[in-house]
């Protein structure tokens, strides 16, 4: 058989590049960027190469396991299925669906089977308890734009190609390729805007990647964010800059954000950033005297205790500085598919709601209709009779991602059943009693049901599978609906296929009526994720309508363009993105204005001698990228980064081993000495603590590195959003000793 070609989007990071899989006789011979892709435009970064490892892993999972005296056997999916008969429904009968928990990963934004589906059964199973990684990494975001416009994933972004000045505030695209703001060859974009005259800048408390391709770059002290954002708004008031534009007649609460604001100037806020007052206010000037500006703020403003103060300043910047939704600023990008800011009448709506339920363990709202993932353990071992009793993790790893690892896996052990979805036995699903393993990404097929929302160019893009689904492997949509057919008593064995016909039917109907049998007719021959793209998109802002706009998208012509459909720039859509009751941008919501009074207090505070700060790299953006020879080759990555005046003071050498504690845990990792951290803070990657030995990932297992999270107090938290704080956290250290070093070794 001679090697073919086929057209892949990556799905291991936000970046979303378009691929070419050369392949022969089922075999991976080489990956490309995909030159033609409309909207990554050849780019690749080392993850895409990786996809071939993660097809070729030979610790990912095939077969389903089942946990028999404490061993994991493999088993056939009828025997898994009926297993999770037997130990799951009883639960549900004698305790309530509110009995079983989920955690939700952040594989699930990658896989449009996971994405879709997921919530097809979280709405079947009916329980409030939903936690997943948006609660360490990014709901103070969604938390600040539902508030603002009414709807949670209505998330502006730069405008890169036609920007005259972007400000990073605690982001790294460099490392990211882009995050809550998919932008491909984030390097060449920055480099274009240089070329054109234009000035990139980051604010961060490490020089990192980006800051080494900026124009200028400003350390910030952890957690400082919100007195820098606070300082920048004053100045704007304060010397006459504020000029929203076009945005001033859709605007509620100027007058009260301008009294909000009063009481942070630029003198005052400094010495808590740890910038200078004349920086903060040039940065204000050149914001709003610069024809096209955008301020990005990203995942370091959000691991903050105040996370959703953070992300609401920065769109306010934005707004006032008259660089939001406007080119060259920061815009909404239109999704073909599945963005709820294209539905609806435009320019209103019911907005959003919190706090509708509160945890059982202790008084925590809910937020997007999630709990924080940092309260699983809570609701297992201290909400009595009405804790959760059984556990289903899609694609999670809280154990390592998130603070307490070591109380939710003693916790986890306490449940009568887990479930878990997962094509690894790692630190999380190592208690599950019942693991179904999902597909390779290269044998599904991919559409951007999240990310095409955060998207720095609108595209419509598609890549059918690059080989057969094995044998008897079931895709993901397929598992979710065989859980289904058993919450709906149907037994283990329901027919997946007849029964996702008769939810979609139900679905269509709601919205077709009695055109419903007329649209479905349209998709025949399209089953599972497919089908639904298949409606969303002909639905969409740029779809046929079902024959009503013949020019418009299908699936169909989608998949005949081959790398797909260039939709154009972002343009404006102010007012009609809007789904606030009051049809206007809320610029000073009352919970966020009563939340300053913790910036009060704060501001009297003396800060920690020295913090913590995460990081990321290119290659090792997840737990789970550890495992994959492309990725995990190099040198060691799992280092405490210490500035030389701090290396000094803790008697610490480079290459050698320094004991850092916090959260009453100590550990020893080897450090790395190096200007690009300002002095009083220290860095340690996310992601790694790969030292569990029942854990089936042997090539992380070489190199366990050790557990941020593990230092971080799992009960601190901005309070507007639950998301945990992971910045700016205050440890100790010191220079480890012969006799601990050899007996970590």
């Amino acid at each position: 058989m001679s090697a073919e070609t086929s057209y892949r989007i990556c799905p291991l990071c936000e970046a979303c590049c378009g691929l070419e899989v050369t392949h022969e006789s089922g075999k991976v011979v080489a990956v490309r960027g995909a030159e033609s892709d409309p909207f990554s435009r050849g780019y690749i970064c080392p993850k895409g190469v990786a996809i071939a490892d993660l097809h070729n892993d030979p610790d990912r999972l095939r077969q389903p396991l089942i946990k028999r005296d404490g061993r994991f056997v493999e088993a056939t999916w009828d025997e898994a299925f009926a297993e999770i008969e037997r130990r799951l429904l009883p639960v549900i009968e004698r305790h309530g669906a509110a009995a079983v928990g989920t955690v939700l990963g952040n594989p699930v934004s990658h896989r449009h089977g996971l994405t879709l589906y997921a919530q097809r059964f979280l709405r079947t199973l009916g329980s409030p308890n939903v936690f997943s990684a948006s609660t360490v990494d990014q709901m103070p975001k969604h938390r600040a734009v539902g508030e603002m416009y009414g709807q949670w994933m209505t998330i502006a972004v730069p405008d890169i190609a036609r920007t005259d000045l972007l400000v990073i505030l605690g982001g790294n695209p460099m490392a990211s390729n882009g995050s809550l703001w998919t932008v491909p060859d984030f390097r060449g974009k920055a480099r274009a805007l240089r070329a054109r005259g234009g000035r990139l800048v980051t604010i961060d408390p490490r020089r990192t990647e980006t800051a080494k391709v900026s124009d200028d770059h400003h350390f910030i002290r952890p957690g400082g964010d919100v007195f820098l954002l606070l300082g920048l708004v004053h100045t704007l008031f304060a010397e006459g800059l504020v000029r929203p534009g076009r945005l001033a007649a859709h605007i509620n609460g100027l007058s009260e954000l301008e009294a909000a604001v009063a009481p942070y100037d630029a003198d005052r806020v400094a010495p808590r950033c740890g910038m200078d007052a004349h920086i903060i206010r040039q940065l204000a000037r050149d914001l709003a005297n610069s024809e096209r500006a955008a301020l990005y703020g990203r995942i370091g403003t959000c691991l903050q205790a105040f996370g959703t103060l953070n992300n609401w300043l920065v769109d306010v910047v934005n707004i006032l500085t008259g660089h939001f939704d406007e080119p060259g600023g920061m815009m909404f990008p239109k999704a073909a598919a599945f963005a709820t800011n294209t539905r609806g009448k435009p320019g209103e709506g019911r907005g959003v709601k919190v706090a509708r339920r509160m945890m059982k363990s202790a008084p925590v709202p809910e937020i997007m209709s999630e709990y924080p993932v940092t309260t699983i353990a809570d609701e297992i071992t201290d909400a009595g009779e009405d804790g959760i009793r059984a556990m289903i993790s899609i694609a999670a790893n809280p154990v390592l991602s998130a603070p307490n690892g070591e109380r939710l896996s003693n916790a986890l052990g306490q449940l009568d059943f887990m479930l878990s979805l997962d094509i690894y036995l790692n630190e999380t699903t190592r208690h599950a009693d019942v693991i179904l393993p999902g597909l390779s990404p290269l044998e599904d097929s991919h559409w951007d049901v999240v990310f095409n929302q955060f998207a720095w160019r609108n595209a419509a893009r598609y890549s059918a599978p690059v080989f057969d689904r094995p044998g008897d492997q079931l895709a993901e949509w397929q598992v979710f609906m065989r859980l289904i057919g058993l919450l709906q008593g149907q037994g283990p064995n329901a027919d997946a296929e007849a029964l996702d016909h008769a939810i979609t039917l139900v679905e269509v109907e709601k919205v077709a009526g009695a055109l419903a049998p007329q649209v479905m007719s349209a998709t025949s021959g399209l089953s599972g994720p497919d089908r639904l793209v298949e409606l969303e998109l002909r639905a969409g802002p740029y779809g046929d309508g079902f024959g009503r706009n013949p020019d418009g998208l299908t699936l169909a012509k989608v998949r005949a363009s081959g790398q797909g459909i260039d939709l154009g720039p972002h343009e404006p859509r102010m007012p009609d993105i809007l789904r606030t009751p009051s049809g206007r941008i809320e610029l000073a919501p009352p919970d966020f204005v009563a939340d300053l009074a913790r910036v009060e207090k704060a501001l009297s505070e003396l800060p920690p001698e020295l913090v913590l700060i995460g990081r990321r790299d290119v290659r090792t953006n997840n737990s789970w990228m550890h495992n994959l020879p492309t990725l995990a080759k190099g040198p060691n990555r799992c280092k405490l980064l210490v500035h030389p005046v701090d290396a000094q003071r803790y008697g610490l050498a480079n290459g050698e081993f320094a004991e850092i504690s916090g959260n009453g845990h100590d550990m020893l990792v080897p450090v790395e000495i190096t200007d690009d951290l300002m002095p009083g803070v220290v860095s340690l990657p996310h992601g790694w603590g790969h030292d569990q030995t029942d854990a089936r990932m042997s090539l992380a297992a070489r190199n366990p590195g050790v557990n941020i999270n593990a230092l971080m107090d799992g009960g601190a938290r901005d309070p507007l959003s639950g998301n945990a704080v992971l910045n700016g956290v205050a440890v100790s250290l010191r220079a480890a000793s012969a006799m601990q070093i050899d007996a970590a070794e």
